[in-house]
């Protein structure tokens, strides 16, 4: 691998190239890759996720579907919409609650949930390549060392603004 683009330290790199702005870089290409990859699908990343999880999962709430896809409520529910629109999901209300809907997958959402796997699969693969597992698990552990501190930040930017 050439080396040569990379600094010893990542404060000798100009902004563009520290840690943060590498990592927002990379996020987005992987997304881009993602749905590069499920274009042929006919999907975004989002869907997928969504079919995915709820396939996997079975039948869950917009809310809870939106917390775990990282996604607003108005956008969950824009993403059923165009799932629901296709035949792959269907809103069903919740027995104990009727304001409450559930998503459930349906027969072609599941098939297609088993296609989305296989996608995945092989664009991770691609991915990894040259990254052994030892330095997956580290990046892994960096990773939500970050997310910790991000979330604390917020936190205390929140506690800090409130009267």
């Amino acid at each position: 691998m050439n080396h040569a683009n990379l600094t010893t330290h990542e404060l000798d790199s100009p902004p563009w190239l520290r840690v943060e702005a590498t990592l927002m870089a990379t996020a987005g290409l992987v997304r881009a890759a993602f749905d590069t990859r499920l274009a042929s699908l006919d999907l975004n990343l989002t869907q997928a996720s969504l079919i995915s999880y709820v396939a996997e999962f079975g039948r869950t709430s917009q809310t809870r579907l939106a917390d775990q896809l990282g996604i607003g409520r108005a956008a969950i529910g824009s993403v059923v919409d165009q799932l629901q629109t296709r035949g792959l999901v269907e809103r069903q209300s919740k027995p104990s609650d009727r304001r409450v809907w559930l998503v459930a997958v349906t027969q072609a959402g599941r098939e297609l949930a088993t296609k989305v796997a296989e996608v995945d699969e092989v664009l991770r693969a691609d991915l990894r390549r040259g990254i052994g597992r030892e330095e997956r698990q580290a990046l892994a552990w960096v990773m939500t060392r970050l997310q910790q501190n991000v979330r604390s930040v917020i936190a205390d930017s929140e506690s800090n603004s409130s009267p």
